[in-house]
């Protein structure tokens, strides 16, 4: 039998889930649920935002990849300034030294408190950084006072030394309590929720806020790293930048998972302006 009537017969009598199929690892939304190119994502964003507030699974490669991506994209027709909550803001100068190539990454490692999964997820984008000259800021607070504020409340700021207060936002912290995603860190606790729980997250929010409009630039776009739950649904980071500066441009991107990347599930509408749908069996960093 000729080759052609072979394949037309094998075609025929097989099943079509026999042949080999496309496997995208992550799909593109927008707000509204509706599935967009990545070249509409970029053309949405480039010279059109002051501060972008990209929300990442902590342990997914393919946030993390796009992380850099994007960055690269963006930074090539434009000026821009990277930011992170990974970093906190009393490793700046560690920072800064490894970016002028004063230390090296082993004592960058050792003199800062960089996360577990640093080298294989936000080392790129600091060496990035490094490569074209861009700034890189720390701008979480030092877990030890979100730890404080978390026992103790925002009260106990107070009697930080003006040395030590410069590493979290100006005093006194502006709090609404009430705000949907704070509500939901009580409900998701239950019974070990507590309003000073709820404190602890705000003042990482409030800080990141704060040293992303402390370094941000007129001419550049500041590019923000930071877990999902500090910028989805606009709150978090966002409300405390909004609540500073309401007059500048922002937006959010953030991530999250699915079994199907066909349609976005309706959990997910308006959780930021991009969604980036990664298929769920995708394998973490940690």
């Amino acid at each position: 039998m000729p080759k052609y009537f072979l394949l037309v017969a094998l075609s025929i009598i097989l099943p079509a889930t026999l042949f080999a199929q496309d496997k995208p690892a992550y799909k593109l939304f927008d707000a509204s649920g509706n599935s967009i190119t990545y070249k509409t994502m970029l053309d949405s964003l480039q010279h059109k935002k002051d501060v972008i507030l990209f929300g990442e699974m902590h342990d997914n490669p393919i946030a993390h990849w796009l992380e850099l991506e994007i960055t690269k994209d963006m930074a090539a027709t434009q000026k821009v300034t990277l930011g992170a909550e990974m970093i906190e803001a009393d490793n700046q100068t560690q920072l800064n030294a490894y970016l002028k190539d004063s230390i090296d990454l082993k004592l960058l490692d050792s003199t800062a408190r960089l996360w577990a999964n640093h080298r294989t997820d936000y080392q790129p984008l600091v060496d990035f950084a490094k490569a074209e000259n861009l700034k890189f800021i720390a701008t979480n607070i030092p877990r030890r006072y979100a730890s404080m504020v978390y026992k103790q409340g925002f009260e106990v700021l107070d009697s930080l030394p003006a040395q030590e207060k410069q590493w979290i936002a100006p005093l006194p912290i502006l709090f609404d309590p009430q705000l949907p995603r704070y509500s939901e860190i009580l409900n998701m606790m239950g019974e070990h929720g507590t309003p000073k729980l709820v404190m602890a997250q705000a003042i990482k929010d409030a800080t990141m806020a704060h040293f992303i409009l402390k370094n941000r630039e007129a001419d550049r776009l500041f590019i923000h790293y930071n877990g999902s739950f500090h910028s989805d649904f606009h709150e978090g980071i966002l409300w405390y930048l909004q609540q500073s500066e309401p007059n500048l441009n922002y937006a959010t991107i953030t991530s999250v998972s699915q079994k199907n990347l066909e349609n976005l599930e309706k959990e997910y509408l308006n959780q930021a302006d991009f969604i980036i749908v990664i298929d769920e069996d995708m394998t973490r960093t940690y």
